[in-house]
């Protein structure tokens, strides 16, 4: 499944949220970084990636968002949602056993 990246204004946090949705390897983290640094640097205000529609995030990817949201001015949201549904999946296939 291809990545989809979503662009929404959160007005009320003065803040830009990109969603991310389906799966993210190295390639997608990168572009994802870099459209994440250049929304910051031309509007002036924080951005937060949201995570919780990822159905794959492989550890490369993982690493380098890791390091974005150790940035001033990045945050990462919804990794609670994409681990419990690493979870669910990993339950599923040892019942299945």
């Amino acid at each position: 499944m291809p990545t989809e990246i979503k662009q929404v204004r959160d007005e009320a946090n003065r803040r830009t949220v990109l969603r991310v949705s389906g799966e993210m390897f190295r390639d997608d983290a990168v572009l994802l970084a870099r459209i994440a640094d250049d929304i910051h640097r031309e509007l002036l205000e924080p951005v937060a990636l949201d995570l919780g529609d990822l159905d794959l995030l492989d550890s490369e990817a993982a690493h380098i968002l890791r390091q974005l949201a150790d940035k001033d001015g990045f945050t990462l949201e919804g990794t609670d949602v994409l681990l419990q549904s690493a979870i669910d999946e990993a339950e599923r296939q040892a019942g299945s056993n």
